[in-house]
């Protein structure tokens, strides 16, 4: 065999050595894959509290459309849109001239027949009238009396005043505007406090009380949250709806809500213990959940899970997961069942859950709560 056969030879000999053995990063002849990086966290209790939400309507503590109750012509007007008023402050006088004539000619007629009446009486005493002469006389002064107070009454009418202490409207009127007894002169709302009446349903009709706790939001306000309680539950549930009114109470001292606003009412139930993941953590596939939980080795399975209440980045688990299981929490997207994984090391802040205090909680490797 010459020297260029047997190189030959040698070349093909050493090419089947290496496909023979193979290559240690190499299986079936394919790069093999290294276990891909995720982020995990340990299944443990949480304090969680349960919500009730509902949409409801703000309404003013008090509220009134401010009439007159006779026909006349407006005289001065004392207020202004959008006035704080106490109440009995007055708002507007109509024109009465034609009363403050006639109040004084009762006054007059008045004064007449009791001064008739006194002489009569001090000559009953001397028995020199008779008594009916007397009692006719008595009647003839009080009904002079009745008509001077009716007058007067009349004269007060014309006076429009606050009937509690709050916010006017805006001003309807002008002087010289001619006002009925349904012409609206102003509104005027107590809004220190508001009411927010909302629907709850029958089912959930035992576990509300008054005096429980709740929230309400309003778009005018992004990120705000106003504090109330229950105040009354309806003593009737509709028929039609199958559910029953509830009011709650709100402080409002800087006037923030106003009378008609849509209020995002939250009820917030006893506080309990849940076990507690971040949303991330949570796959959905049509209307199954799922969560990738580790195995001892690190390998990858696929569990179904059933989840209940969600909010603040976080969801409740009902079902299908205990408690120590850990769990992948970022890097769901990356990962399949049986494929092996590298746990990182980072550590991830667990969101807190509404109504409690934000406390952190370690992830990588660490406890979800």
């Amino acid at each position: 065999m010459s020297g260029r056969n047997r190189a030959f030879v040698a070349t093909s000999l050493l090419i089947l050595l290496l496909v023979g053995c193979g290559d240690k990063n190499t299986v079936n002849g394919r790069p093999a894959q290294a276990p891909v990086p995720v982020t995990t966290g340990q299944v443990s209790l949480s304090p969680w509290n349960d919500t009730l939400q509902a949409l409801g309507t703000a309404k003013a503590r008090e509220s009134v459309s401010v009439t007159a109750k006779v026909s006349e012509i407006v005289e001065q007007v004392h207020f202004e849109s959008g006035q704080s008023v106490v109440r009995g402050a007055p708002l507007v006088t109509l024109r009465g001239e034609a009363q403050q004539a006639s109040l004084a000619q009762a006054r007059a007629t008045f004064a007449e027949a009791d001064q008739l009446y006194r002489r009569q009486a001090e000559l009953a005493r001397q028995k020199l009238v008779a008594t009916a002469t007397l009692d006719n006389q008595r009647a003839i002064r009080d009904g002079a009396a009745a008509r001077m107070r009716e007058i007067e009454a009349e004269i007060g009418d014309r006076r429009v005043r606050a009937p509690f202490e709050g916010v006017l409207g805006i001003r309807q009127v002008s002087p010289g505007s001619l006002v009925t007894p349904n012409t609206v002169i102003a509104t005027l709302d107590d809004i220190s406090r508001v009411y927010v009446d909302f629907q709850v349903p029958e089912a959930d009709l035992a576990t509300i009380h008054p005096g429980d706790r709740v929230t309400g939001g309003n778009v005018a306000y992004p990120g705000r949250e106003f504090e109330g309680v229950v105040s009354t539950i309806d003593a009737r549930v509709d028929a039609a709806t199958r559910a029953v009114t509830v009011r709650a109470d709100f402080p409002n001292p800087d006037r923030a809500l106003r009378p008609g606003m849509l209020v995002d009412v939250r009820i917030y139930r006893p506080q309990r213990q849940a076990m507690v993941i971040p949303e991330i953590a949570v796959t959905q596939v049509g209307r199954d959940s799922f969560v990738f939980r580790l195995t001892a080795e690190d390998t990858v399975e696929q569990l179904k899970v059933s989840t209940g209440a969600r909010r603040a980045g976080v969801v409740e688990i009902t079902d299908g997961l205990g408690l120590g299981d850990r769990i992948i929490v970022d890097g769901t997207g990356k990962v399949r069942p049986g494929q092996k994984v590298a746990p990182s090391q980072d550590t991830q802040r667990m969101p807190a859950a509404e109504g409690q205090a934000d406390a952190a909680a370690p992830v990588a490797e660490g406890t979800l709560q």
